[in-house]
Order: structure tokens, then C-alpha cells, then sequence
């Protein structure tokens, strides 16, 4: 039982440390694609410390809503990040990773983040919770129906049980799989603001979405919700590479010494899940906002045919 405890406590420590370094690494490899030096790898480490040593300043018509929603994010997209399988299935609570919670989490924290952007009565505040409102109407739906897809055809939608069947041979090369794979990584690039939906570097006024909401906060608050945004992050890789790239995870039962190379290969995918962002958000410009929903459901489109082909033939 201590060890079952410990092996959990490492894998949310894992996600908490591994967020900002996958932030980092993204800008780093940017700024070598467009030939600039960039800042440092471990950069995004040092703003946090320098925001959590700064106070908090909170305008005179915030609420406590404004004071207590930056940690209820964390906790709610920490929780989420932590239960998705990273270097083994299995683990003590992985009877609580399951898809559907995934979502309810990453939906709370959503609502809490808008609410917190309206709660002063800012003008750039309501306009990205509005926008963050439209991006989730067809970002959540998309999200269901993938996991609609991978239920019927692992029977479960608890995570360890799902990539268990993903990494069998009898899953072969399916349609609709291909579907639900490119309409998660979508999904995942509007979710976490990203080239081409929003770019996380700017504060454009007419185009922000998550800045919009979150400039209102400063010092320990900010580090709360730049966290999170980092784990909404590599929550979004760890979940395809659980699924979709479920090779190198520990078997159940095979022992502390699988847990190593668990752990290198789930680094392994971190780093090219980095490098192919980065290409991507190098390779393609920033739409215009009102595009945003053709982009999204598009997605959602993709979601829904892949759930259809199943119920058609389940060899698809």
C-alpha cells in the first residue's frame, strides 16, 4: 500500500515539475526554427518563482471568486493531469481516470477561469470569456464523442483499460480511429489557446482569448493560472500519448524496475510532441476569430463521423 502510494505521489509530482519544462521547450524550439536564440529552457521555472514572490494585486470590485479561482484551477487541472497514465496504467487511483471526469474537470476549470474573467467588469475580461464560452459549445462536444469512439471500441471509458486495448494487436489501422486522433489534437490546440486559434506569446487586443481573461492578475494568482494553462498542456500530450501512442507505458504488475523506462519513454514522447508543435504553430498563421468555429467544428465533425463508422462496422 506505502508503495502504491508513493509510485501515485511520483506521477503527480511528475506532471507538476514536467508542465513548465514542456512550456519552455516549445518556445525554445520556436525561437531556433525562426533563427533567434530564444529564451532558456527552464525559463518558465524562474517566472514562476518571480510571480510567486511579487503580491497579488486584486481591483477594488473583485469578489472572492477573484481571489479563490486561480487555485481551484490548478487543483481541478492538476487532478486532471495527474490521473491520465503517464509511465504506467494502473496505478492506486487510476479507477478514478476516466475520460468523462477528465472532461468534467477540464470543464470546471473552464467555467471558473471565465467567471473569474467577468468578475471585475472589464471590458478585454468579458470579451475572452465570451470567446472561451464559444470555443468550449464546440470544443466539449468534440471531447464526448472522442471518448464515445474509443468507449465502443475498448468497452471502457476508464484510461488504464483503454490503453491497455490500444496497445493490443487486434486494434489494427482504423478509420475511425484516425478521426478521433486528429480531431483530439484540435480540440487540444483550441483548448490550450495555441497557433492557429490564439497565440499565447501576444496580447492582441481584438484576437486574445485566455490572456484576455487573466490580465487582471498578478503575483501568486497569476503563477496559479500560468501553471495550470502549463499542465492544461501537457495534460493534452499525455492524453494522445496514452491513447494513441500507448507503447512503452509499465505493464500492471511488472515491478519497480519497469517504472525507468516508463518514465524515459513518456519523455521521449514530450520532446517530439514539443518539436511537432512547434513546427506547427512555425508552419501556419494565426486565423481570424470568427474562423474559430469552422475550426472547431470541423473537429466536431471528425468526432461525430468516427463515432457513426463504429455503429456502421466495427472494423472501421
Amino acid at each position: 500500500m506505502i508503495a502504491d502510494l508513493l509510485v501515485q505521489g511520483i506521477q503527480m509530482l511528475l506532471v507538476l515539475l514536467l508542465a513548465p519544462l514542456l512550456t519552455g521547450f516549445v518556445r525554445k524550439v520556436k525561437a531556433r526554427l525562426l533563427r533567434r536564440r530564444g529564451p532558456p529552457v527552464l525559463q518558465p521555472y524562474r517566472d514562476l518563482l518571480r510571480l510567486l514572490r511579487k503580491e497579488a494585486v486584486v481591483a477594488d470590485g473583485a469578489s472572492w471568486l477573484f481571489r479563490v479561482a486561480p487555485y481551484l484551477i490548478f487543483a481541478a487541472t492538476w487532478v486532471a493531469a495527474a490521473l491520465v497514465p503517464t509511465f504506467a496504467p494502473g496505478l492506486l487511483f487510476s479507477w478514478t481516470a476516466d475520460l468523462i471526469a477528465i472532461v468534467a474537470l477540464l470543464g470546471s476549470a473552464r467555467f471558473m477561469l471565465a467567471l473569474a474573467g467577468m468578475d471585475v467588469g472589464t471590458s478585454f475580461g468579458g470579451i475572452g470569456s465570451s470567446r472561451e464560452v464559444m470555443i468550449a459549445a464546440l470544443a466539449e462536444p468534440a471531447l464526448l464523442l472522442i471518448v464515445f469512439t474509443l468507449a465502443l471500441l475498448a468497452g471502457s471509458t476508464q484510461l488504464s483499460t483503454v490503453a491497455g486495448f490500444m496497445a493490443s494487436p487486434e486494434v489494427g489501422l482504423r478509420v475511425s480511429l484516425g478521426m478521433a486522433l486528429i480531431a483530439l489534437v484540435m480540440v487540444a490546440i483550441a483548448e490550450n489557446g495555441r497557433v492557429p486559434v490564439d497565440n499565447p506569446a501576444t496580447h492582441l487586443e481584438l484576437t486574445m482569448v485566455h490572456e484576455a481573461m487573466v490580465l487582471e492578475y498578478s503575483g501568486r494568482h497569476l503563477a496559479m493560472i500560468e501553471l495550470a494553462a502549463a499542465l492544461k498542456l501537457l495534460l493534452s500530450v499525455s492524453l494522445v500519448g496514452c491513447v494513441f501512442v500507448p507503447w512503452g507505458l509499465a505493464a500492471p504488475g511488472a515491478g519497480a524496475a519497469a517504472y525507468p523506462q516508463g518514465i524515459a519513454l513518456y519523455l521521449a514522447k514530450l520532446a517530439a510532441a514539443g518539436v511537432l508543435l512547434a513546427l506547427f504553430e512555425t508552419a501556419i498563421a494565426k486565423m481570424r476569430v470568427f474562423r474559430v468555429p469552422d475550426f472547431l467544428g470541423a473537429a466536431l465533425m471528425l468526432a461525430l463521423l468516427g463515432t457513426l463508422l463504429l455503429f456502421v462496422s466495427r472494423s472501421l
